[in-house]
C-alpha cells in the first residue's frame, strides 16, 4: 500500500468536485475571446486579474497529471520539490504523498489567491500530509524567491503561464542534475519554452501528453 492509496477517498472527492465545477469555468470565462484569454495567459500583469477571476474555482491537474506527478517524484527519489501554482492542492497533494513514500522531504508551494490558499491547507491536513508542505501565500516571485532547498529535485509550474521563465530562474541554480522540470500547459509560454529546449540551457525537454514540456537538467 501506499500514500495514494490511503488519499484516494480525499482524491476522488477533490477530482469530482473538480469535475463538477467545469461548466462554470467555462463559463466565467466565456464572454472572452480565445485571443483575449491568449493575451491574458501570456500578459505578465493582465494575469492577476485574469486569475482572480477564476479564485473559485480549482484548475486541477486530471487524475493522470496527479498520478504522472507521483510516479515521476518517486521515481527520482524527490526529497526537495518546488510548485508554483497550489490551488487547491491537487497536484501538491500527489507530490507531497510520494515525498512521503521516498521517506520524507519538503514540498514549497506558493499560490497568491488566499481563498485557495486556504482550501489547499485543508485539503493538505484533511490527507495527513501538511506536515511535509510550505505554502507561500502572494506573489510567488517574491515567495520563492529565498529560502529554498540548497538542492532541488524536482519542480512543477502551473501557474501564471507568463511567469514560467522567471520562476525557473529563482530556482534554476538549485536543480541537481538529473532533476526534473514539469511545465502545465507551457505551449502558452513561448519564452519559456525557448528556454528549455535551447542547447544552451542544459535542459533536455520533451513535450509530454495534455500539454506538459518535461525537461531534466543535464550535469
Amino acid at each position: 500500500m501506499n500514500t495514494l492509496t490511503t488519499l484516494a477517498p480525499l482524491l476522488d472527492r477533490l477530482f469530482d468536485e473538480a469535475a463538477a465545477a467545469e461548466p462554470a469555468t467555462r463559463a466565467a470565462v466565456a464572454h472572452l475571446s480565445d485571443g483575449e484569454v491568449e493575451r491574458l495567459m501570456r500578459s505578465k500583469t493582465g494575469y492577476l486579474d485574469f486569475y482572480g477571476s477564476l479564485k473559485d474555482f480549482p484548475l486541477a491537474v486530471s487524475r493522470e497529471t496527479g498520478r504522472l506527478l507521483y510516479m515521476l517524484a518517486r521515481s527520482c527519489g524527490a526529497r526537495a520539490v518546488v510548485e508554483f501554482g497550489t490551488s487547491f492542492g491537487l497536484s501538491t497533494l500527489h507530490l507531497a504523498a510520494a515525498l512521503r513514500d521516498n521517506g520524507g522531504g519538503i514540498l514549497i508551494t506558493g499560490e497568491f489567491e488566499p481563498s485557495k490558499a486556504a482550501r489547499a491547507r485543508q485539503n493538505l491536513t484533511d490527507g495527513g500530509l501538511i506536515d511535509l508542505v510550505e505554502l507561500r501565500e502572494g506573489d510567488a516571485l517574491q515567495t520563492l524567491r529565498s529560502d529554498l532547498p540548497e538542492t532541488v529535485d524536482m519542480i512543477l509550474l502551473d501557474g501564471a503561464k507568463a511567469l514560467y521563465p522567471e520562476i525557473l530562474s529563482l530556482t534554476e541554480s538549485r536543480l541537481r542534475p538529473g532533476a526534473l522540470v514539469l511545465a502545465d500547459d507551457a505551449e502558452h509560454s513561448p519564452d519559456y519554452l525557448a528556454h528549455v529546449r535551447s542547447p544552451a540551457a542544459g535542459y533536455l525537454s520533451a513535450r509530454l501528453s495534455e500539454g506538459i514540456e518535461m525537461s531534466m537538467r543535464l550535469g
